[in-house]
């Protein structure tokens, strides 16, 4: 029996975990498969075609298929093994293969064309003609109008290029687990907090190093090293070996790989008619167009690098003081700020950290959303897990309605990517009587408890599970009547909008005073700590805006260059880093080779969509600062423009209705330190 292609018999029929075997997945797959041909089928054989006999039933076809791939291809990221790897290079093309039979079926493709012809006439409510449009724009956008040579040669594009992918985010995966920096002189600690010290203790007592200390390119283990190790050469052989992920020019590296998908999304681009990826990517964004994204990041940057400058010449001038540092190098970086913004502020991480333990922390971020938006979370222990240290919570509406499945998973593991993200294993499903509501999934790698001390979160570590878990409530508290129009299923430069939200709450002592309690003494974080985490909030602000805009112009360039002038990848990178270079350059090193977003995730021609949806952010939250961050009607315009319309309306349109007005970029501006009230 597989309990893939059986009705889950579990709790609000979450996937099954327990029972499930990684033999299930590719009979289950192919078994999907059938079913959802069969319903396509059943579409086509309808007579005449209308409004709830095709495009409802496509947006209802495929269910078992969507689950299952959704459960296979979240335990890839999550929990995966050289199995599950295996698997996904098999049933990737599958299902890409799948796709284009469907978007390339002339006889569907012609009744949905008939329909929308028919569009102004069908008295369709707004979220009804949002699927009319969208599910029309998505054929036209995968070739439903190509030669059939065409078409042909876009399934060998989409299938080469789901491999491609896939081998991408497993060699960055085999490279972060690959490597371990192996400490056996004490001294060489120097600088570390006891917690990381033991932590790395732990991790090589684990791997039969007892009396060792390993520290990784896992993220809690990578950046403490970085911030406070004092031994210098330790820190740049970390450096090296966290930025050459997978461009050494052995079976890991990613640089043919990565020439290989810009010259297929290119060639995908020109056939359906576009100059370049860019262009079909940015048509369905909030941005519309390359000229757009490119002057937005910069006038940012114009703004920022002034700024940056002036920080980076006080951070040199401090380390020369404070070492005798005659040069600045990008391994010194996070060690002489964590120095200096404690200088300044009076703040840093260990001082902060006892105040954030992560039961503590994850039950405050449980009572913002509860005064926010009346939600509840209550703690399952009868839903299957795929690891023992995933939990589980129901979440219900302030009138005891079921709302949605909370997954929780936090620490690091050799079988998870790094990085943090949300996820959803269902969405919002309205099938006939029936509605399922959604399981959503937050995914990090926080520090792990050691043997004496409970999960203590930086606050860096507070503000990223506070931005995963805003993307969460995009996705639990859906509304609606469609999956595809549902929860986070929105323009790419919207979808940022409710996580990077959610990080203000975090700088606010109402918020604060819910959950930051001192682990071992239970005292609430001090007022003059929060007044300082404030005060420092802004501390190197030019810097980080600087940084995250050269992310946006490197995937914009990649994605908008002919892949034809893109000979050399680290040659191609590095000039185009030098318009937002602020430390020396170490030529070994690359960002492209392990920019997972771009190549692996769904960010390529969208990273600017961070900085873009940050412009959203400050200007909604200064509505709440102006009216109360917990106050009951800014909430409540939120949660019904925002969180629960999702897709069914363009974004501009979402926006003005909860603000009343398009965004001013001056928000972001002020927020960031880089303009003053005087200067607007």
């Amino acid at each position: 029996m597989n309990p893939l292609l059986e009705e889950f018999n579990t709790p609000f029929n979450a996937p099954p975990f327990d029972q499930l075997e990684s033999s299930h997945f590719l009979p289950g797959i192919h078994a999907a498969i059938e079913e959802a041909k069969a319903d396509i089928e059943a579409i086509k054989s309808e007579i005449s075609p209308n409004f709830e006999n095709t495009i409802v039933a496509l947006e209802r076809s495929g269910v078992r298929l969507s689950t299952i791939s959704g459960i296979f291809f979240n335990l890839n990221a999550a929990e995966t093994n050289d199995t599950i790897q295996g698997l996904a290079k098999e049933i990737s093309p599958l299902l890409s293969a799948h796709s284009n039979d469907i978007l390339l079926d002339e006889h569907l493709f012609a009744r949905i064309a008939a329909i929308y012809v028919q569009r102004d006439s069908l008295d369709l409510d707004e979220e009804s003609t949002m699927l009319l449009d969208k599910t029309y724009k998505s054929f036209i956008r995968n070739g439903a109008q190509l030669s059939l040579d065409d078409k042909k040669r876009l399934r060998e594009i989409d299938r080469d290029l789901s491999q491609l992918g896939l081998q991408f985010g497993e060699h960055v995966l085999k490279e972060t687990n690959r490597y371990e920096l192996v400490v056996s002189d004490e001294k060489d600690l120097d600088g570390l907090p006891e917690a990381i010290q033991e932590a790395a203790a732990q991790t090589a007592a684990e791997k039969d190093k007892e009396g060792q200390w390993i520290f990784t390119l896992a993220f809690p283990s990578y950046l403490p090293f970085m911030t406070y190790a004092k031994n210098r050469e330790l820190r740049k052989e970390l450096f090296i070996a966290y930025n050459t992920k997978s461009c050494k020019g052995d079976e890991l590296d990613n640089k043919e790989i990565i020439k290989n998908m810009l010259a297929l999304k290119d060639e995908r681009a020109r056939l359906l008619g576009y100059e370049r990826f860019s262009d079909f990517v940015l048509e369905e964004r909030m941005a519309s167009n390359g000229s757009t994204v490119m002057a937005f990041l910069y006038d940012l940057l114009e703004k920022a690098k002034p700024k940056a400058s002036e920080e980076i010449f006080e951070l040199e001038a401090f380390a020369k003081e404070l070492d005798g540092l005659d040069r600045l190098e990008k391994w010194d970086f996070s060690y002489y700020s964590e120095k200096l913004k404690k200088q300044k502020y009076d703040v840093d991480d260990e001082l902060l950290k006892p105040y954030f333990e992560l039961t503590n922390t994850i039950n405050g971020v449980f009572l913002t959303a509860k005064k926010l938006f009346g939600i509840n979370f209550e703690k399952r222990t009868d839903i299957p897990v795929y690891h023992s240290e995933v939990e589980t919570y129901e979440v219900r509406d302030g009138k005891g309605n079921h709302l949605a499945i909370f997954y929780a998973d936090f620490f690091p593991r050799p079988g998870k990517r790094n990085g943090a993200w949300m996820t959803s294993y269902r969405g919002l499903r309205t099938l006939g009587e029936k509605s399922q509501r959604p399981l959503i999934s937050i995914v990090c790698n926080f520090s792990r408890p050691t043997k004496t001390k409970p999960s203590l979160l930086t606050f860096n570590e507070v503000t990223t599970l506070f931005h995963e878990f805003g993307h969460a409530m995009h996705g639990m508290m859906a509304q609606g009547k469609y999956e595809s129009l549902s929860g986070t299923n929105v323009y790419w430069d919207f979808v940022e909008l409710p996580s990077q939200i959610f990080e203000n709450w975090c700088y606010e002592k109402e918020c604060l005073d819910l959950f930051a309690r001192h682990h071992d003494t239970g005292a609430k974080i001090p007022e003059e700590l929060i007044i300082k985490l404030k005060k420092a909030s802004n501390f190197q602000q030019g810097y980080q805006t600087v940084r995250q805009i050269s992310f946006g112009l490197l995937d914009m360039a990649f994605h908008s260059t002919d892949p034809k002038e893109i000979e050399d990848i680290l040659g191609f990178e590095k000039n185009l880093m030098e318009k937002t270079e602020l430390l020396p350059a170490v030529p070994e090193t690359s960002l492209s080779t392990s920019f997972s977003h771009i190549f692996q995730g769904g960010y390529a021609a969208g990273y600017y969509s961070y900085k873009w949806a940050e412009v959203l952010d400050a200007d909604a939250f200064e509505l709440f600062l102006e009216k109360g961050i917990f106050d009951k009607k800014t909430s409540e315009a939120f949660a019904t423009h925002i969180l629960s319309a999702g897709g069914k309306t363009h974004p501009n349109t979402l926006y003005k209705r909860f603000r009343g007005r398009s965004p001013k970029p001056e928000a972001l501006l002020r927020r960031a330190g880089l303009i003053s009230s005087e200067d607007l």
